[in-house]
């Protein structure tokens, strides 16, 4: 007991002091976390990397010697086949596949998609080839065709030059000197590689320069090695094997990518053994499809670069520049300037925190103003705020002119026509005021974005032009990201390094003709991370590329980049309720539900304002407030209202209180057959329902006339339907304008085949106009289950037939109803027979393409109209 009672009292005695020690370590440990979480975690609270640590460009090669051989692949032979290329796939979701595809949308090449099947696509169009290059994911398939494809598909590459490109994956068991089957050239399967280098003298090259060699290990473990038995055969690419010991013995070149120049069965090939995960086997892929396509698919050499500082007096104190820094930023900038002639950092400023640092960083701020003609300069907003927060225009306007003012009063030039919103704010989604503001106090001609249409894939994005100012593409090249993962991580440096060295940094200056990019004033202090990643990969593009690298002034890039690519001046609106990074730089007076559910997309003259109206009957379906031009059509996916952005279409929605129980809808004619319609109502409205109502063509060609008559257009009024319809190509231009109009809308398959690229068949519903006349409380049932509005809305005690108007109406009360105008349902003369049977024959291949159409949606019946239409051409 007394052993007991002597460890109780020691344990008892010892228990306060384990408490304050544990307290005291818990302390400790909170004091250190926090440290640790400030010094690594916070940004721009204070650096992310120490400033003792700063990487130097260590890219070494040949970069004085000038640029690389580069061969003109263009001839002035005729050629017979479209700037296009064919791309078997294995499947659908195949890696190589899609990689394939994602380096053609990047360089914008078209291109078709085709699963290696027992059956060919059809390759001509009359005369001439619809493609200028085939493209095989796996090369077996092409060598594996069955005797009547394969002969069909090398008579069109030798009738047409067409030349095939084709790649090697590794294979479940390894080949030792095994023959491809049909060519005179032997394989070897399943290597492992290092130390890839390129035949200086192939004419394939181009883009790629020669002369360097990649070192290191090769990526993937599946590499497949040429060995040709036949002079038609040129290497294009070595590489060593992985085994082979460091000392240089028996390191013999092995090819891992073969030109066949034809000379065996008068077909140009280019075979790879491997896929598109080693970089150069992408630059080599484009040069490839230039040399097979005769210079039809080459891409152009020249480069622009500039690289936007942002943010310059912006930042904590520790985040800033110092003296030093600016002497750094532009010693690098005279190394760059060497090897891109023009090249200056464009420096973006806000003055509000003009001195805002520590004094060593407050000398970094006059230092730059010293040298302020040594850079170009662009307007950020005086005090960083988002633009997309303002929604009083003055406000706007005052904060931006303190910016000027600040710049006149430093000497800073105001007259670049180019600026860039905090955080990208306001430019995409489009903030209006942003616009307005921009133009009345800069002047602005000229910005940049990358949430356009969007951030991923990097790939897709694309400029547009708005209220005349012109927004460019801009690119990121994750310096924040690298930052951390340098501080962070030991391979960190490795990552960037794989960035700079042939990854997702090159490739975007290859791939993209006019490069803007964005960086931050603190990647340039602290570790200057942004001066080592573009001076690196500046050179790294000089040693493997024949790229002329250029740098212009925002304004030449922009005007520069509108002439390479015209079609993409016309915008086109997504929704940003689609994408997190949208919703966070959208006007908070916006909301999700400000648009329509389902659109009624016409065509013309088929009862489409009945059938608006009979919607509104219904408590839970509401459309658009009236616009003062076109009444209760908007027209905005197709015409000039497109232009005036999404925030005027929105404003024609009034916001949704109960959005459960609201339907909104939209009703514009005019889309069914507008060519851009489909593709940008599906941008932004993704999930929509859409609604048209057919009738005969050949009745909606004569009820259109004779609207056109009621409106006293001079044209209907003095032509019959008959010389309007018959009207040929020589005609005056007004007389072929009102042909289109009537002819151009029933031809109703082609334009729902347009729309069904965008939307899928299930929410596509199809009103037979007739019935719509004749029995309309079935049809709206009908809808209201395809639209699966519930409960269903009665309409039989909301329609009632009008034996005066000839159609049905909406019931007021027991004994009135309310019809629609005077313009609605009027009695036309009887069309001429001759008319009618002309437009017979006219629309017969279109109404029988329809009958298949309808088929293939599921239609249980075809309409009564269209047998009718038919009936003089089915057999008896």
């Amino acid at each position: 007991m007394e052993e007991r009672a002597q460890l109780l009292g020691t344990r008892r005695g010892r228990g306060p002091l384990t408490l304050r020690r544990a307290l005291f370590i818990l302390l400790a440990l909170s004091i250190f976390s926090i440290s640790y979480s400030l010094f690594y975690l916070s940004y721009p609270l204070t650096s992310l990397i120490r400033r003792e640590w700063r990487p130097e460009p260590s890219i070494r090669c040949q970069v004085l010697t000038g640029l690389g051989r580069s061969h003109d692949h263009s001839t002035s032979a005729r050629l017979r086949i479209d700037p296009k290329v064919l791309v078997f796939v294995e499947t659908t979701y195949s890696r190589l596949g899609r990689d394939i595809a994602e380096l053609l949308v990047y360089n914008r090449i078209k291109y078709k998609v085709e699963v290696a099947t027992k059956s060919l696509p059809v390759l001509t169009n009359l005369d001439k080839g619809r493609y200028g290059v085939i493209v095989f994911e796996n090369l077996h398939k092409y060598l594996q065709m069955d005797k009547w494809n394969r002969e069909l598909l090398d008579k069109y590459c030798r009738e047409y030059s067409v030349g095939i490109i084709g790649f090697l994956l590794g294979t479940e068991e390894r080949q030792v000197h095994a023959q491809l089957r049909g060519l005179p050239l032997f394989v070897h399967t399943n290597l492992r590689l290092r130390d890839a280098a390129l035949n200086a003298g192939s004419p394939i090259l181009r883009l790629t320069r020669a002369g360097e060699t990649a070192w290191g290990t090769l990526p993937g473990e599946d590499w497949t090695v040429f060995s040709p038995n036949h002079s038609t055969y040129e290497p294009l690419a070595w590489a060593t094997n992985h085994s082979h010991n460091e000392e240089g013995r028996n390191k013999t070149p092995l090819v891992t990518a073969i030109q066949d120049h034809g000379g065996f069965d008068g077909i140009q090939r280019v075979m790879f053994g491997s896929g598109l995960k080693f970089w150069l086997h992408r630059l080599l892929f484009l040069d490839a499809l230039s040399y097979l396509s005769h210079g039809q698919l080459s891409i152009s050499l020249e480069r622009y670069i500039l690289v936007d500082v942002d943010d310059i007096f912006v930042g904590e104190r520790g985040t800033r520049l110092r003296r030093e820094d600016v002497i750094a930023l532009l010693s690098t900038q005279q190394r760059i300037q060497e090897m891109v002639p023009g090249f200056k950092f464009n420096l973006g400023f806000s003055g509000k925190y003009f001195h805002h640092g520590t004094s060593e960083e407050n000398l970094g701020d006059d230092m730059l103003l010293e040298n302020l003609d040594k850079f170009t300069w662009f307007s950020h907003m005086w005090n960083h705020q988002q633009p997309h927060l303002y929604e009083n225009q003055t406000q706007l306007e005052y904060d931006m002119t303190l910016n000027r003012n600040f710049a006149k009063e430093h000497g800073i030039p105001v007259d670049s026509g180019y600026s860039v919103a905090p955080h990208h704010s306001g430019v995409y989604p489009v903030h209006e005021l942003l616009y307005s503001a921009w133009r009345h106090v800069w002047g602005i001609r000229v910005t940049s974005t990358e949430e356009y249409p969007h951030l991923r894939p990097a790939r897709l994005r694309r400029g547009f032009i708005h209220r005349g100012i012109m927004v460019l593409p801009r690119q990121t090249c994750g310096l924040f990201t690298h930052t951390i993962l340098i501080d962070r991580y030991p391979g960190g440096r490795q990552k960037l390094d794989e960035s700079i060295q042939g990854g997702e940094l090159f490739q975007t200056v290859v791939y993209n003709p006019i490069n803007i990019f964005m960086s931050h004033m603190s990647n340039y202090g602290n570790d200057r991370l942004a001066l080592y990643t573009f001076e690196s990969v500046i050179k790294f593009l000089r040693c493997w590329t024949n790229l002329k690298l250029l740098s212009a002034p925002p304004l030449t890039l922009a005007e520069k980049y509108f002439s390479l690519y015209p079609e993409e001046a016309d915008p086109v609106w997504g929704n940003p309720c689609h994408d997190p990074r949208h919703i966070k730089i959208w006007s908070h007076n916006k909301t999700c539900e400000q648009l329509p559910r389902f659109l009624v997309i016409g065509p013309q003259k088929t009862g489409t304002t009945a059938l608006y109206t009979f919607l509104l009957i219904h408590p839970n379906i509401s459309s658009n407030i009236n616009s003062p031009e076109t009444y209760e059509e908007i027209q905005f996916f197709n015409g000039r209202n497109y232009y005036r952005g999404l925030s005027w279409y929105m404003d024609f929605f009034p916001i949704v209180k109960n959005n459960s129980a609201q339907y909104l809808f939209e009703k514009s004619a005019t889309y069914f057959d507008g060519e851009l319609v489909p593709k940008r109502a599906h941008a932004l409205l993704p999930q929509a329902k859409l609604v048209t109502i057919l009738i005969s063509p050949a009745k909606r060609a004569y009820s259109w006339y004779q609207h056109m008559r009621v409106h006293k257009d001079p044209i209907a009024l003095n032509y019959s339907f008959y010389d309007v319809i018959s009207a040929t190509d020589t005609a005056p231009k007004v007389l072929r304008d009102l042909r289109n109009r009537c002819l151009n809308p029933g031809k109703y398959s082609q334009h729902l085949e347009r729309w069904l690229q965008y939307y899928s068949p299930q929410q596509l519903h199809i009103i037979d106009g007739e019935q719509l006349r004749s029995n309309p409380i079935e049809v709206m049932d009908h809808l209201q289950k395809f639209l699966k509005i519930t409960p269903l809305y009665d309409y039989s005690s909301h329609l009632r037939y009008d034996i005066k108007k000839g159609f049905f109406c909406q019931v007021m009360s027991h004994d009135r109803t309310k019809c629609l105008g005077k313009s609605k349902g009027r009695a036309y003369p009887q069309m001429e027979e001759r008319a009618y049977k002309l437009l017979q024959r006219y629309y017969l291949s279109h109404n029988t393409a329809l009958v298949k159409l309808l088929k293939r949606l599921g239609l249980r019946s075809v309409p009564q109209w269209l047998k009718e239409d038919l009936s003089d051409f089915l057999p008896a």
